[in-house]
């Protein structure tokens, strides 16, 4: 499968931003004319106020008309899902067509995607999005709102009372320092802008229970070199030019057990590399990412006999993956499922 520009900037990751929520401090005076709906707004837990990419974006109720845009991604629209708030979206274009997760694949799919018709940038243009009348819009990073690639800006955005969300580590579109903890960083947001806190937390502090407990067992083993790349996807002008480098994937490595093989190949999150180079690479062990892909253990095996002289193709090391390697709620799975091949005897 081959990409093109938008798909490859956001397979990098997801976005930045410094978040605070909070109720807003000015009330009116007591007795004043709106002091009973300053009130109930106080108790609803409304104002709430994000300083997203820099842009303050304040909530004076929970979104109830969603557009999740497209950004090759599935992280906004999962943490929707696990928020229990699927039926706040009235537009969806994320999708990897498979999830370690149970019934998410199938239920992303059958979620309404605003019949729209994408633009050259596989995403929603300007005139649809504002036709789909939203009021919090969702782009993993900044490019989503960039009006030169015909999309409708923040600002736009905002004249028609919508709200707009740039994902962690997204505000300039590089994902190459993107951790686990930017996927904790999404699912409080969203808990924060949807008063959706309390089940926000419960998740991270399930997550982190596991990635802890699986990062004491590994401890001190032999961090054996992984190759991740995502299966049949080419984003560049090499044979292998889907390999992944830097972000996200390495933290989840690292909690697992493992280093990433490639991690130096490249100042950004994806290395575009030669058939060459990955020949002459020891590979310890594979984790390919299907991302629209029925089947990439078919793509493991086949890189696995192209390259028998990998320590990984003589001891099978291999396991594939989707959604959990991305940002998103389900990092622990990807974490469990790798440091489990990586070191059996151990997990």
């Amino acid at each position: 499968m081959s990409t093109k520009r938008p798909v490859a900037v956001a397979l990098a990751g997801a976005l930045c931003l410094i978040t605070t929520a909070c109720a807003d401090s000015s009330t009116e005076s007591e007795g004043a004319p709106g002091d009973n709906a300053s009130a109930a707004a106080a108790q609803s837990g409304y104002p709430v106020t994000l300083d997203n990419c820099g842009v303050p974006e304040k909530f004076t109720r929970a979104p109830g008309r969603v557009v999740v845009m497209n950004g090759a991604s599935v992280a906004e629209v999962s943490t929707l899902l696990v928020l229990g708030l699927g039926d706040k979206i009235v537009a969806n274009q994320q999708s990897y067509g498979m999830s370690e997760v149970p019934g998410r694949a199938q239920a992303i799919k059958a979620l309404p995607d605003g019949d729209v018709k994408l633009n050259d940038a596989y995403d929603i243009p300007r005139e649809a999005m504002i036709g789909l009348r939203p009021d919090l819009v969702l782009s993993t990073t900044s490019y989503g709102f960039d009006e030169k690639n015909g999309f409708a800006t923040r600002e736009q955005l905002q004249q028609i009372g919508a709200n707009t969300y740039v994902s962690p580590q997204g505000c300039d579109q590089d994902t190459s320092k993107t951790t686990i903890a930017d996927s904790y960083t999404l699912l409080r947001d969203m808990g924060r802008i949807f008063h959706a806190g309390d089940r926000a937390e419960k998740l991270i502090a399930a997550s982190e229970k596991t990635i802890t407990a699986v990062s004491a067992k590994v401890k001190g083993e032999k961090k054996p070199k992984v190759m991740v790349l995502f299966s049949n996807m080419a984003m560049g002008g090499n044979d292998f030019s889907s390999v992944v480098a830097k972000g996200i994937y390495n933290d989840i490595l690292a909690k697992a057990g493992g280093s990433n093989a490639f991690e130096n190949a490249s100042k950004t999150s994806f290395a575009d590399l030669s058939k060459e180079k990955v020949a002459a690479t020891d590979v310890d062990a594979l984790v390919v990412i299907g991302y629209n892909d029925p089947d990439p253990a078919a793509y493991a095996k086949k890189l696995l006999k192209e390259f028998p002289q990998w320590p990984a193709a003589k001891n099978n090391k291999y396991v594939a993956l989707s959604d959990s390697m991305y940002l998103g709620p389900s990092n622990d799975l990807a974490v469990e499922k790798i440091a489990r091949m990586l070191h059996p005897d151990k997990v």
